[in-house]
């Protein structure tokens, strides 16, 4: 299907609006040393960022059981919580870039509500997006199912190809392009930019430059 001019931005958070991934990866590696299952950072990212709470303790389970699941993401929370306290930033950029961007925007990401008022809240982005936030709970599948960036597209009453999406993880683009989106892949973060290529895809490396991708220039 062929897209439309772009009437809705949509962001995912963690990696794309404040710049936690690097605390997810650290405290998921932390927790397989602790629990059973040794992770180097490489494979951190690929199995978990990105992801939903049911992925993530999916695997887990699959591999160490039900029980060291949820052990795992109660320490998750817990960790990553205190880690975002000590000092979490915008992704190098973003503030200038939203300021640039006179689109409708709103978030739809793998985290649940509570995380994101948390990690929103912190680095003063909140605002910009108040009630216009979607997560994962909300919908039967998560990331790379289409499922949520539909869903917030209905909520946003916008035609799904008429949305661009702003992504930093495999799961996230392969996600927009089942739901009929064109996806704007971020590669400042941890995810190489290899994985985030692909069809109807604009990989980028610095968020200052969004905008300009956005109205179609270079």
């Amino acid at each position: 299907m062929p897209f439309k001019p772009i009437e809705l931005v949509i962001f995912d958070c963690d990696g794309v609006l404040v710049d936690s991934e690097c605390i997810a990866m650290r405290v998921h590696v932390l927790l397989g040393a602790e629990l059973g299952w040794p992770l180097t950072e490489d494979e951190a990212v690929e199995r978990f960022i990105g992801r939903s709470m049911l992925s993530i303790t999916g695997q887990v389970a699959a591999r160490l059981g039900s029980r060291a699941a949820a052990t795992w993401w109660e320490r998750f929370v817990e960790l990553h919580r205190r880690e975002v306290d000590l000092g979490l930033l915008p992704v190098e950029g973003l503030p200038e870039a939203l300021d640039a961007i006179t689109l409708p925007t709103c978030v739809a990401s793998s985290g649940s509500h509570e995380k994101m008022v948390h990690t929103l809240g912190r680095t003063g982005l909140y605002d910009r997006f108040a009630g216009r936030i979607y997560s994962s709970t909300e919908v039967a599948r998560g990331k790379p199912a289409p499922d949520l960036f539909q869903y917030a597209a209905r909520r946003m009453g916008v035609d799904p190809a008429a949305c661009a999406v702003v992504e930093d993880s495999r799961p996230g683009v392969e996600a927009a392009r089942a739901a009929g989106m064109r996806c704007f892949g971020y590669s400042g973060g941890l995810t190489p930019r290899a994985w985030l290529e692909g069809p109807g895809t604009v990989v980028f490396d610095d968020m200052r430059s969004l905008p300009a991708l956005l109205a179609g220039r270079p």
